[in-house]
C-alpha cells in the first residue's frame, strides 16, 4: 500500500473477501541521503500514516519494510549510471520488477507453507490465464492503464500478483473510496506520478535533484544542420532525445535530435527535421514475461509497442536480429516515430496482452 486512494480501494475490496491479509509499505528512499542526519520534510511519512489509517477502517494488520538499500542498488544506482552516459532509463519499470516482485516477496513472510505470499497491489492492470500460464492485460480503463509500468514483471511474478481494481474506472474506484470509509486524508490527495522515491517538492525540479548525484560535465548543444554551436549543456543526463531545448534568439522551437557521447556534444533541429524520428529499435537483452516468446509473435505478427507510459502505442513488427537468441530484437514501427531514446524502455503488446519489455539499446 502507498497511501493513495487506488491502494486503499485495493485493500477494501479484499478486505470483503474471504482473504488471510495484511498489508506492507515500502519505504524505498532514505531521506537522509539528501539531508545529512536529519529526516526533514519526509513525505513517506505522511504515506506511512495514511496506511495506518486505511487499514484501521478495515481491520487489516499493516508493517512497514525498509527497502531504501535494495532500492538503491537494484534500480537507482545503475538509472544514475545511464544518466551518466546519456541514455533515458525509465526507473519506476524496473522498481516493480526489481523491488515490489522482487525485493519485496523476497522480505514478506511466508504462510501455510507457499513459496511466496500473493502480492495485491493498486495498479491499472489486469490479469488472466492461458494454458495455465499468466497473462499481463491492460485495464479497462483504458486512460490510467499501468501495464507499460508492469511490462518488466517476472512469469513468476505476475503468477502471485493480484489487481483488484484493473476492472475498475478512476471515477469507480473514487465513488467505492468515498462510499467505503478511506479517510479524508486519502481521498483528498492528488494523483500520484513521477519516479516511485521522488516526493511532491523533488517532482518539480528533478533535474536538479539528479545533478546532485552527478559531476557537472558541460558540453555543446550544436545545430545538426550546421554544425554551429548555440549554446552549452551541464551534462548529456540534462536532456533526452525529442525534449523541447530553449535558444534564445532562434526563430522557431529547437528539439534534441541527436547525442555525440564521445565528443560530449548535444544536437538540436526544428520539430520539422526528420532526424527526430525513427524507424525500428533494437533490444539486445529483450525481458519476455513468459521466460520464452509466446508462439508467432517473432514471425512478422501484428503487434503494438510503447517506448513512454503517456504514449498511445504504435503498430510494430518485431524479428530476432540473432536466430538463436530471442533477447535480441529489432522492433520496426509501422510509421516513423518521434522522440525515442537510447535506455527508454521499450514494451510489446499482442491486443491487449503485454508481451514484455526491453531497454533501446540502439536506434535507426
Amino acid at each position: 500500500m502507498s497511501g493513495g486512494i487506488d491502494s486503499s480501494v485495493s485493500a477494501k475490496l479484499l478486505a470483503a473477501q474471504d482473504y488471510d491479509l495484511s498489508a506492507v509499505f515500502m519505504r524505498n528512499w532514505d531521506t537522509r541521503d539528501e539531508y545529512g542526519n536529519s529526516d526533514k520534510g519526509c513525505e513517506w511519512e505522511k504515506d506511512w500514516d495514511d496506511v495506518q489509517k486505511v487499514c484501521k477502517v478495515y481491520d487489516i494488520p499493516c508493517r512497514m519494510i525498509d527497502l531504501s538499500k535494495e532500492y538503491w542498488n537494484r534500480v537507482f544506482e545503475p538509472s544514475l549510471r545511464q544518466w551518466e552516459h546519456g541514455v533515458t532509463p525509465n526507473p519506476d519499470v524496473w522498481c516493480n520488477r526489481e523491488i515490489k516482485f522482487g525485493a519485496l516477496l523476497e522480505n514478506l513472510p511466508h504462510k501455510n507453507g507457499e513459496k511466496l505470499p500473493w502480492l495485491a497491489t493498486g495498479h491499472y492492470a489486469r490479469k488472466d490465464w492461458s494454458s495455465s500460464r499468466p497473462r499481463l492485460l491492460r485495464a479497462m480503463h483504458r486512460i490510467k492503464d499501468q501495464s507499460y509500468y508492469l511490462s518488466s514483471i517476472t512469469e513468476s511474478g505476475l503468477s502471485r500478483a493480484l489487481f483488484p481494481i484493473g476492472g475498475l474506472t478512476k471515477p469507480d474506484v473514487r465513488k467505492i473510496a468515498q462510499e467505503g470509509g478511506v479517510p479524508a486524508s486519502v481521498l483528498e490527495r492528488g494523483e500520484s506520478m513521477g519516479l516511485c522515491f521522488i516526493g511532491e517538492k523533488k517532482r518539480t525540479d528533478f533535474k536538479e535533484f539528479i545533478a546532485s548525484y552527478i559531476a557537472p560535465r558541460p558540453g555543446p548543444v550544436k545545430m545538426l544542420s550546421t554544425g554551429a554551436t548555440v549554446t552549452e549543456h551541464s551534462g548529456l543526463w540534462s536532456f533526452t532525445i525529442g525534449e523541447k531545448i530553449r535558444l534564445r534568439g532562434m526563430p522557431q522551437k529547437m528539439y534534441v535530435a541527436q547525442k555525440d557521447i564521445p565528443s560530449n556534444t548535444i544536437y538540436v533541429a526544428p520539430g520539422s527535421d526528420p532526424s527526430l524520428h525513427c524507424k525500428s529499435v533494437q533490444s539486445r537483452d529483450f525481458s519476455w514475461i513468459w521466460s520464452d516468446s509466446p508462439a508467432g509473435v517473432l514471425q512478422g505478427a501484428q503487434l503494438s509497442v510503447q517506448i513512454r507510459y503517456r504514449m498511445s502505442a504504435v503498430s510494430c513488427t518485431v524479428r530476432t536480429v540473432s536466430n538463436h537468441d530471442e533477447t535480441d530484437i529489432e522492433i520496426a514501427f509501422d510509421e516513423p516515430l518521434k522522440g525515442v531514446a537510447l535506455g527508454q524502455v521499450a514494451a510489446i503488446w499482442d491486443r491487449d496482452w503485454c508481451l514484455g519489455c526491453g531497454i533501446i539499446t540502439a536506434v535507426d
